[in-house]
């Protein structure tokens, strides 16, 4: 069950299958990764682990859409 609000909003846009607000999101993570791991005069390491996890979890919505299961009306997902 979605408990953080990445996860809740993931969980929205792989019921909607949105793949472009996931893909949105995930071309969002990396820049602002890029952006973070440029970055100097304060510690980011906080920032950067919750990028990365965001990532993951933009990733496994996505992985989600593209498996076979996603091609089912949701009521049938059991």
């Amino acid at each position: 069950m979605p408990s953080t609000t990445i996860e809740l909003i993931v969980s929205a846009y792989v019921r909607l299958k949105n793949r472009r607000a996931l893909d949105d999101m995930r071309e969002l993570r990396h820049r602002l990764l890029k952006d973070l791991q440029a970055a100097s005069g304060f510690d980011s390491r906080q920032a950067l682990e919750q990028v990365q996890k965001d990532l993951r979890i933009i990733e496994e919505g996505l992985a989600q859409l593209r498996s076979p299961q996603a091609m089912l009306p949701e009521s049938e997902w059991h």
